[in-house]
């Protein structure tokens, strides 16, 4: 039986309005959206570097690519600890499960129909 908050609601799959986080979401999907986000703005240009190097060396690229390798993970460590991010990436996460809660539509589903319009 799983409590109130996981599985009320108007679709039943849990209160819209819980900010409380389950371990799963604290540990494994908050940082997953940090660093999602962070490759994708904070260090894009470190990440495309990286990405044209291994596209350029093939099988090659653990030794090639070293020097853009340690240059996006220390963009990324540095990111990664920066509390505003942190807090911006929780804050949209807590928005996307009250979303989906209240609708009953994931996100990928959302961005999948939005895409075929």
């Amino acid at each position: 039986m799983l409590p109130p908050t996981f599985s009320g609601g108007p679709k039943g799959l849990g209160d819209p309005d819980d900010r409380t986080l389950r371990k799963v979401e604290k540990d494994i999907l908050v940082p997953m959206k940090i660093r999602d986000k962070t490759k994708k703005d904070k260090c894009f240009a470190e990440n495309q570097a990286f990405a044209e190097c291994c596209k350029a060396s093939g099988f090659w690229m653990i030794f090639k690519c070293r020097g853009q390798t340690k240059t996006l993970n220390s963009c990324l460590e540095k990111w990664y600890h920066d509390e505003e991010l942190k807090n911006i990436c929780l804050e949209e996460y807590l928005q996307e499960r009250a979303e989906y809660r209240r609708t009953g539509i994931s996100q990928k589903q959302r961005r999948k129909e939005s895409a075929m319009f």
